[in-house]
């Protein structure tokens, strides 16, 4: 929601009226960088979920806040120049490919338990 808010106060303060995506290069910035992070959500969304309830909750959760944070410093600096959304874009990446794995063990500890009676945890912990 600060991301579509701060596009309305950029559509303002550029005077550039909807349905118009283009404009100054700051507008066009502050629009893509909005774009950008909604087209990510639904994917951080669902590893997240995937990520609490297959693997750890506390784990998931801080990965979340992480995300959220490197997402947010993706947003101001490319807002500023895009050449500052680098390095928090990789960040952000980076926790993604984080919640992928934890997802992927996670469910994959709980087909191995379910279906094959395994349990990886007490094999490891042996």
């Amino acid at each position: 929601a600060y991301f579509f808010l701060q596009v309305i106060y950029a559509r303002r303060s550029f005077g550039i009226s909807p349905p118009k995506t283009s404009g100054p290069p700051g507008f066009e910035r502050v629009f893509r960088a909005q774009v950008n992070s909604s087209e990510y959500f639904p994917i951080f969304l669902a590893l997240l979920w995937q990520a609490g309830l297959f693997f750890h909750q506390g784990l998931a959760a801080a990965l979340g806040l992480l995300y959220l944070y490197s997402r947010y410093c993706y947003f101001t600096g490319y807002k500023t120049s895009s050449s500052e959304r680098l390095a928090p874009i990789y960040f952000s990446t980076g926790v993604l490919w984080i919640l992928v794995a934890a997802s992927a063990l996670g469910i994959l500890h709980s087909l191995l338990s379910h279906y094959m009676g395994l349990n990886v945890l007490q094999l490891l912990t042996a």
